[in-house]
């Protein structure tokens, strides 16, 4: 299989400087990293892919039973990586793909220097003393909605995870996205995305490691960041002066100033 094309694999930038995996979250796909991305090219070789099942990526490669766990979406990273032969990369995850960096850091080590963890969340839904920022039943509520009507979700969820009131056309720009992906295809991503519990994988992480919180985030709150920070021997936490649960599309200089100040340190 064509894996430039199954995974719609861009290669910018420096083509002798590090390299920076970039891997966006549920209902996104490369084009979230824009903003960052001219930055980060100046110093880095960048590569950027969508998930089968969002963007540009081939959907005739879409199978349900692999992309329902998230080691379905490692193995995509991993293929990545194995058609460019990467090693030693700085992986830059954003929300779910944080912790799909994780796995497929633990599946294929000699790929990963660095780990970057965008507004992680090992767990959505709370646990006893753990605060995921959301109850079962909230969960419940969110993926029968999403099921019964994808794009009316897609349109009041998606400004809520942007934040940034004050910026609408920022919860405009994630709206349009979630509505380009097929419904049954985010069906299965959210579903594996929100009932995740990925919390034991943080004690496999062997590599420097960044988690990048926002000051306000409804999907990750700080307590998240706490938690990731504290399960990682060794990591950083940076939380940015920034609100939502994407800020490289609303905080992207402080995005950039956090990752490339990480990688400036852990060399």
């Amino acid at each position: 299989m064509d894996i430039r094309r199954r995974n719609n694999i861009t290669v910018t930038g420096r083509a002798d400087g590090p390299v920076l995996l970039l891997a966006h979250g549920f209902g996104c796909d490369q084009n979230m990293w824009r903003l960052v991305l001219p930055a980060l090219a100046e110093d880095f070789r960048v590569v950027l892919f969508d998930y089968v099942g969002s963007g540009q990526a081939d959907p005739s490669a879409w199978d349900e039973q692999r992309y329902s766990s998230l080691q379905g979406y490692a193995r995509d990273v991993l293929d990545v990586c194995q058609e460019l032969d990467l090693r030693d990369a700085t992986f830059v995850g954003h929300s779910v793909s944080a912790m799909v960096g994780v796995l497929a850091a633990a599946m294929a080590p000699q790929r990963f220097g660095r780990l970057v963890m965008v507004a992680p969340s090992p767990r959505y839904v709370d646990d006893g003393n753990y605060r995921g920022g959301f109850s079962a039943d909230d969960i419940d509520e969110l993926l029968e909605s999403l099921e019964s009507n994808y794009l009316g979700w897609s349109a009041a969820m998606a400004p809520v995870i942007m934040g940034n009131a004050d910026r609408p056309e920022l919860g405009q720009e994630l709206t349009a996205s979630f509505c380009a992906t097929d419904p049954e295809m985010a069906r299965v991503f959210a579903r594996t995305t929100f009932l995740s519990d990925s919390r034991a994988d943080l004690t496999t992480v062997a590599v420097p490691t960044l988690v990048l919180e926002c000051r306000q985030d409804a999907i990750a709150p700080r307590e998240v960041g706490a938690y990731v920070h504290a399960a990682i021997p060794g990591s950083c936490l940076v939380t940015l002066e920034a609100t939502g649960h994407c800020p490289q599309l609303s905080a992207p200089e402080a995005t950039v100033g956090a990752i490339t100040g990480f990688i400036g340190g852990s060399r």
